[in-house]
């Protein structure tokens, strides 16, 4: 017996070793790289190829800063298009403020025209420099009533934008625009949206000022607005808009429309970065624009906005909210009762990375709907730097649904490059097999910026998690 446990005790130091010389192994291995876990419905893995869209390459010059992005179908050919707008940016970081900071007047805003092959589009500018200094957002609409959808641009350095769509050969001609003159080096607007508030007429344009592309402490000190554009005539004649503040706000950035209170019609919800809340207006259905402002109280999850969705995560059948609460990502439960308090939940974390873009799909088929999201890298833009696993890089990931949202979500991570900013995903089936894929845009990766998609892919057994487009890239990184 003596003999028997010295023998045992002899091969721990062994096993100890062998662990973790394993845990470095396993450490040291790229999110890319490592084995999917993640499974769909039917029991067949989930990994992902990426595909481009739209890069540097591709446009034959220095597009970077990506952003915006909205899809719809321009020329009226059956197939979906992109609609995508780039800053033009490698040093500009809104998270730090230099008084003395004089961006570029430039900028891009790109569509891509689809066709029957998703691997091939017929890339375009639409406008750029001076008419989209530092395009941060884009939205569709045909505001003339001509059948053909339009576009709305948000400048980050200027103004609002009106380009209007030439009809059955936008590939070829020049889109005619007005700048909207009461946007016009009024402030920064970093937000655009288009729906009918009234359900009159034309639809409304719906824009935040957010007072400055990098603000500092005098605009956090200030209020600017939030306003409905209104359209009256021929929306390419500037005496045609009207401006309808809703209230002013400490760095307002994000004015979204959505039938928060399922009446039928659009309400719109704000978020504030200065007072680092959220808040709503509901529309009361009368016909005009007088909408009434309502505060969001929550208890657990405070939002200031940025990027959010949609969906009734409860089963009560109100629309909650998802977005980015502090480092991680949760969701608020509406309540059923007007004025009551909005409980916060949380759905996960991609610390220290920093979550920006998400999107609401059911990925893996099992009938709830999971999260797909998209990290933000705070390292040099035009190169990969001196950076390390353990700081805040660029990631793709999504949170799988539990069933009941309010349990626990599993996060199944894709891929973990040293540079990415992930700012806007669109969740389409673009290959046309039964599952759902993904459109988004990156930035903040010169020259690997642009537009892109991701094919899901479901195999019997595991794979690694990501396929890259590029063969060269920024260096794919392990977890923290």
């Amino acid at each position: 017996m003596i003999k028997m446990t010295l023998k045992r005790r002899s091969l721990i130091p062994l096993i100890s070793s062998l662990y973790l010389l394993c845990s470095s192994t396993s450490a040291q291995q790229t999110v890319g790289e490592s084995l999917t876990q993640a499974k769909s419905a039917d029991g067949q893995y989930i990994s992902w190829r990426e595909h481009i869209i739209d890069d540097p390459a591709v446009a034959g010059f220095d597009l970077s800063g990506s952003d915006g992005l909205e899809m719809a179908d321009l020329d009226l050919d059956g197939f979906e298009d992109i609609v995508s707008v780039h800053e033009y940016d490698t040093t500009y970081d809104s998270a730090s403020y230099d008084p003395d900071f004089e961006a570029p007047a430039t900028g891009h805003v790109r569509i891509a025209f689809g066709s029957s092959d998703p691997d091939q589009w017929t890339n375009i500018t639409v406008a750029e420099n001076t008419d989209a200094p530092a395009p941060e957002d884009v939205d569709i609409a045909d505001m003339n009533g001509d059948g053909f959808p339009d576009l709305l641009v948000a400048a980050e350095l200027s103004h609002v934008i009106y380009l209007q769509n030439p009809g059955a050969d936008a590939r070829e001609a020049e889109w005619p625009r007005l700048i909207l003159p009461m946007t016009k080096n009024t402030g920064s607007y970093i937000r655009v949206f288009v729906a009918n508030i009234d359900a009159i007429g034309a639809p409304e344009v719906i824009a935040v000022n957010k007072g400055a592309q990098r603000p500092g402490p005098e605009d956090f000190a200030r209020s600017t607005p939030v306003s409905i554009f209104q359209l009256n005539g021929d929306p390419l004649e500037a005496e045609s808009w009207t401006e309808v503040p809703l209230g002013h706000y400490s760095v307002p950035q994000n004015s979204e429309p959505v039938d928060l209170d399922r009446d039928g019609d659009w309400d719109l919800v704000v978020g504030t970065r200065g007072e680092n809340r959220v808040l709503w207006f509901e529309n009361p259905g009368a016909g005009n624009l007088q909408l009434i402002e309502h505060a969001i109280g929550i208890v657990g999850k405070p939002m200031a906005g940025f990027n959010l969705e949609y969906t009734d995560l409860s089963g009560d059948g109100l629309p909650d909210i998802i977005g980015r609460a502090g480092p991680d990502l949760g969701w608020i439960e509406q309540p059923a009762r007007l004025g009551d308090a909005w409980n916060g939940f949380t759905i996960g974390t991609f610390m220290p990375d920093s979550i920006t873009g998400l999107e609401l799909a059911d990925i893996d088929g099992d009938g709830d709907m999971d999260v797909m999201a998209g990290s933000y890298s705070r390292g040099p833009r035009a190169g990969d730097g001196e950076v390390d696993r353990h700081g805040p890089l660029g990631r793709l990931g999504w949170f799988e649904n539990p069933g009941n949202a309010k349990q626990e979500w599993t996060r199944h991570d894709i891929s973990r490059r040293k540079r990415g900013m992930f700012d806007k995903f669109i969740a389409r089936d673009l290959d046309g097999d039964g599952d759902i894929d993904f459109v988004g845009t990156r930035g903040n990766s010169a020259p690997f910026d642009g537009v892109f998609w991701l094919e899901q892919i479901r195999t019997e057994s595991a794979v690694p998690a990501f396929e890259a487009a590029r063969s060269e890239e920024s260096d794919e990184m392990p977890l923290p």
